[in-house]
């Protein structure tokens, strides 16, 4: 895995990203999520965000993100928020909730606007990814259905690598 996002719901999490920063390998992109307004995504670069993640779409926050040039990734869930947010500059927009779509609705999305890059959260796990990028995501958001939360408590982070592994090989699969 070469990304990471910490997001913003996490105690601590600007101190969280700022170690990170400091003790992670300098080929991984470190970038903060759930940010919701520019406040937070200007505090979340200033403490080492290399890219940030919403669940919402906020024009002004994508503004900040391209002062500090940044990648910004706003969350949209109908076909007009997805091309407002690709008109407002996104690098990539955030499909969130994805499980309420499906892969189904990326293809549908291809057709109309195959130059907007898409990236589906909630709901990718190990048996909906690859559905997901053959039907036209340009990469995958995963949550606790890779950290899960259990493994992450009883410190197993031998389980962690695995399910990191089969994620990767999944994507490798996938884009041929």
């Amino acid at each position: 895995m070469t990304v990471a996002e910490v997001t913003l719901t996490v105690p601590n999490a600007l101190d969280v990203i700022r170690k990170a920063r400091q003790e992670l390998p300098s080929n991984i992109l470190l970038g903060a999520g759930t940010v919701l307004d520019t406040e937070s995504a200007r505090a979340a670069i200033l403490a080492g965000a290399e890219f940030i993640v919403a669940p919402t779409l906020n024009l002004d926050v994508i503004r900040l993100c391209h002062r500090y040039d940044k990648l910004v990734m706003p969350g949209a869930f109908t076909p007009t928020e997805i091309l407002t947010a690709w008109e407002a500059g996104a690098d990539i927009v955030k499909v969130f909730p994805a499980e309420n779509l499906g892969p189904m609705f990326f293809k549908a999305m291809r057709g109309p606007l195959p130059q907007v890059r898409i990236m589906p959260t909630g709901g990718v796990d190990l048996n909906t990814a690859a559905e997901f990028l053959k039907a036209g995501a340009c990469c995958l958001g995963i949550g606790s259905q890779m950290v899960e939360p259990k493994a992450v408590a009883a410190r197993d982070f031998a389980r962690l690598r695995d399910l990191a592994r089969q994620y990767v090989s999944i994507v490798k699969q996938a884009r041929g």
